[in-house]
């Protein structure tokens, strides 16, 4: 159990159902043509997993003496499970996945492709150790890699399969993917400014200069809502440019991701604790996940 903790098992859940719903959400719609059989597609979910997983125990090893101070109730490095068991288990989970990546960019006959899984272990390695504690780095270095999480889909699954033939067709099913891992991109980021504000006594006596030690708590907020604004803006001109014709889809979109992004719009105006802090990174999750979801309703009525 405190393994799966260590790893994050709930978000592991959401980036498998993300991976799963591109395949078998979008590339129905659009006739697309796979470059993986379901097995070496199911490969592809664990290499991506198990890297991921990797990045939040390094991120754990490096976070002790923060996490004492911002989640002394949880912490389990150092705690329940010792430095050297997790050194162990981020470089087994490396293994895994780099090793599984190399296995796929060599079926594909890609085997430039294994740099992917390799590039991403060591950012999550860098962030963890280092790039965190640089304003804004930190940030967007993760909203970055979980857009990869996305993107390495396409990139494995439908890349290696383009031809002359096809290619308007995979085009154009790389694009939608594209503007889901943009979305993911940007829930992202703004939930990772929410959590420097939840973080922010231990960020202090851990030398990382995170937005709201660098500016405060109140110019924080500011930037938050201005991201959240441009991301609304740029849902609502997608739903115009895109769905204006698919009406379930339209109302998908207002209902569950348009909507609660307007309510954490409004509700950034006053927050000033800690529990609204969470509540807010709580949304921000939720919205994420109702966003991987509508993959589903492409299939039926794009």
């Amino acid at each position: 159990m405190n393994v799966l903790k260590l790893i994050r098992f709930p978000n592991l859940l959401i980036i498998a159902l993300a991976q799963i719903l591109i395949r078998y959400g979008l590339y129905v719609p659009f006739n697309a043509t796979p470059a993986l059989s379901d097995f070496q597609f199911a490969l592809l979910i664990l290499a991506t997993l198990a890297i991921a997983a990797a990045g939040y125990v390094i991120n754990d090893i490096y976070d002790q003496e923060i996490d004492r101070i911002n989640k002394p109730n949880s912490l389990l490095v150092g705690n329940k499970i010792s430095e050297k068991q997790a050194n162990s288990l981020f470089v087994i989970l490396n293994i895994i996945g780099v090793g599984i990546g190399f296995y796929l960019a060599n079926t594909i006959q890609r085997p430039v492709f294994v740099s992917f899984f390799i590039l991403i272990s060591l950012l999550l390695y860098l962030y963890a150790s280092s790039l965190k504690r640089i304003l804004v780095v930190g940030n967007l270095l993760i909203a970055v890699l979980v857009a990869m999480s996305i993107l390495i889909v396409p990139i494995f699954d439908l890349l290696p399969t383009i031809t002359w033939q096809n290619q308007v067709v995979q085009t154009r099913t790389f694009l939608l993917i594209l503007d889901f891992a943009i979305f993911a991109f940007f829930i992202n980021w703004i939930r990772e400014i929410v959590k420097d504000l939840l973080d922010i006594d231990g960020d202090k006596k851990g030398g990382i200069n995170t937005l709201p030690i660098a500016i405060g708590r109140s110019r924080t907020l500011k930037i938050i809502m201005a991201l959240t604004f441009l991301l609304l803006c740029g849902i609502i001109y997608y739903m115009y440019e895109n769905l204006y014709k698919q009406q379930y889809l339209m109302l998908y979109f207002l209902v569950f991701i348009v909507g609660p992004l307007l309510y954490l719009f409004i509700k950034t105006f006053d927050a000033k604790s800690k529990k609204r802090y969470r509540f807010m990174a709580s949304l921000l999750k939720i919205i994420m996940l109702m966003g991987i979801c509508a993959m589903i309703l492409f299939r039926y009525f794009y």
